[in-house]
């Protein structure tokens, strides 16, 4: 009973986990919406998204000890964020212009860090985290060149959730404007070594109330 009780709850949580984590992250790939802060919104949104992957895959990496699970979890962020995506497509809006974040690269450098350390979950937090953290904007960078005509785009068909008074009209400077993707990245490799070791912890409180 214990065993399947486990299961179930390994299952269940893995869901709970990827559903919020696209969730929470389902309109980091429409940076180019904010067309006059578009790269201040990739930096923002880089760390976001590092987050949620980081502490998702690394829960679920230590969860199951199998290398591999990290780029799993990946995919299912991904094929979930591709279905919320439709709803864009749904509302008229060409199809080279929705973004959906890259995390599948990423995922798998966390694994490699996994499998190259023989499991050892302290290299997997320091490594694994760097790497996640710096690789994950330079990924998103080249998916979000990749959009066609993004300022014409962006104002022909004007987001159906933003307010009228808050529709831009000059474009602002943000101060993260000149270098996106290495503010991204820098501040990744920092922060993503933090999100590396909650999911660890995450994994530890889960194994604990499961037990009780």
């Amino acid at each position: 009973l214990m065993v399947w009780l486990r299961r179930c709850t390994h299952y269940l949580f893995i869901v709970v986990v990827a559903v919020n984590s696209t969730l929470l992250t389902i309109n980091a790939g429409d940076y180019i919406f904010y067309t006059d802060w578009a790269w201040t919104s990739f930096t923002v949104f880089s760390i976001s998204q590092t987050l949620m992957l980081a502490v998702g895959a690394t829960y679920y990496l230590t969860f199951t000890g199998v290398p591999g699970t990290a780029t799993y979890y990946g995919l299912i962020m991904t094929v979930y964020t591709w279905v919320a995506k439709g709803a864009w497509f749904a509302l008229g809006y060409p199809y080279d212009f929705i973004v959906t974040p890259i995390w599948l690269p990423s995922a798998m450098l966390l694994d490699l860090a996994y499998w190259a350390t023989k499991r050892n979950k302290h290299s997997l937090i320091l490594f694994g985290g760097v790497l996640v953290g710096m690789s994950l904007p330079l990924f998103n960078m080249v998916n979000l060149i990749t959009v066609a005509g993004p300022l014409e785009t962006a104002l022909k068909y004007p987001r159906p959730t933003l307010p009228p008074y808050m529709t831009p009209i000059e474009p602002q400077v943000g101060k993260f404007y000149n270098s996106p993707v290495a503010l991204g990245a820098g501040a990744g490799a920092v922060l993503s070594v933090t999100f590396t070791a909650l999911g660890c912890k995450l994994n530890t409180w889960t194994y604990r109330w499961m037990a009780a």
